[in-house]
């Protein structure tokens, strides 16, 4: 079965397209493209709040991705039709976790557009069940990184920072860490206007405001058991007004934004990872190596390799992990994991358009 998988996630930074085949438990990326933002639609993401704002950019990002799907078959001379379904994870506009969740982009158009069927909205279905309604991917990571004799954490460094961690007993722990490039894309944004902190540069030129640094890991978040998750909500605007109060240069808020990332990454592993033997690192800060060699300095003892170096690129795995899980609500499969949501039982996730 060939699937495509589209996400867009928390960093605002574009639209991802992953085209997968999916045979049993075989698994290959076809092809992979990601698409940026524009300016325009980031700022509309980030300014709506109203019933009719809300609305129209459902359906503006449904034309979207849509599109994206379209570019992706063919500029990699994949044929549309090809493609037997579409996941679309949609871009988060809202989520309280285990209460309530918001993701928008809309299904009927992207299936209209591409006379494809679409799986959409995830999320819901695992809060009604008594979840959190995230992390999903963890369920993914069990089929891609799990290992039989060694202990492994799979850390996702998106808007936020997600690991799962896959000892060798077979259990599965996974929740998010907390912040991920969201905090440093957005200073950096402020600083020079970039999207992001190429090659962890900005970051490499300041230093850490300690004090700030300190009162910013007393968040009684990082201390809080699994399950768990956060987003725009807990480091967002209001986060970053915190940060840039406390009169500290943008390029010393940068360094401390990306230590604090790496920071509390390995407090999550040290906490309620322990064992953890190697970490398998993907999404964007990946490409950071402040963050990677920061993470690194904090947990001397554990081995750090990317999700490419086990065949997966790692700007793709989320979008990848999204065609996956459309292919088990097709089949009505659950694919939620309980351990990591809190849901009371697995059940099958999100809706389809034909």
């Amino acid at each position: 079965m060939r699937v495509a998988g589209i996400m867009s996630g928390t960093s605002l930074d574009g639209v991802d397209v992953a085209i997968v085949d999916i045979e049993g438990k075989g698994i290959k990326t076809v092809a992979f493209r990601s698409t940026p933002y524009t300016a325009a639609t980031r700022q509309a993401i980030l300014d709506a709040s109203t019933p009719a704002s809300i609305s129209r950019l459902n359906f503006r990002l449904g034309e979207i991705y849509a599109k994206a799907v379209l570019d992706t078959c063919r500029r990699k001379r994949i044929p549309i039709d090809s493609i037997h379904l579409i996941g679309c994870h949609g871009q988060t506009i809202y989520h309280e976790s285990g209460r309530n969740t918001l993701q928008i982009g809309e299904a009927a158009v992207i299936a209209e557009r591409t006379g494809i069927p679409v799986v959409s909205d995830f999320r819901p279905r695992d809060i009604a069940a008594g979840g959190k309604g995230a992390p999903l991917v963890p369920f993914v990571d069990h089929l891609l990184f799990s290992h039989r004799s060694r202990n492994r954490v799979a850390l996702n460094i998106g808007g936020i920072a997600n690991i799962t961690y896959l000892p060798k007993d077979g259990r599965v722990v996974a929740f998010d860490t907390g912040p991920g490039n969201m905090v440093i894309d957005a200073l950096v944004a402020l600083y020079d206007g970039r999207s992001f902190d190429r090659g962890g540069r900005v970051a490499a030129s300041g230093r850490v405001n300690d004090k700030l640094f300190g009162k910013l890991l007393t968040d009684p978040y990082y201390r809080e058991k699994p399950p768990k998750s956060a987003g725009r909500e807990q480091y967002g605007a209001q986060f970053i007004r915190r940060l840039l109060d406390s009169k500290t240069s943008l390029p010393d808020l940068i360094t401390t934004a990306t230590v604090l990332t790496a920071a509390t990454i390995a407090v999550g592993i040290e906490r309620f990872a322990a064992g953890c033997e190697e970490i398998i690192v993907s999404g964007g800060g990946a490409h950071n190596p402040q963050i990677i060699g920061h993470l690194a300095a904090f947990l001397p003892k554990v081995a750090v390799a990317t999700s490419a170096d086990y065949g997966i690129d790692v700007d793709a795995k989320e979008a990848v992990a999204f065609a996956i899980l459309a292919s088990r609500t097709w089949r009505r499969q659950p694919s939620n994991l309980p351990a990591a949501t809190g849901a009371r039982r697995a059940v099958v996730l999100g809706k389809i358009s034909y």
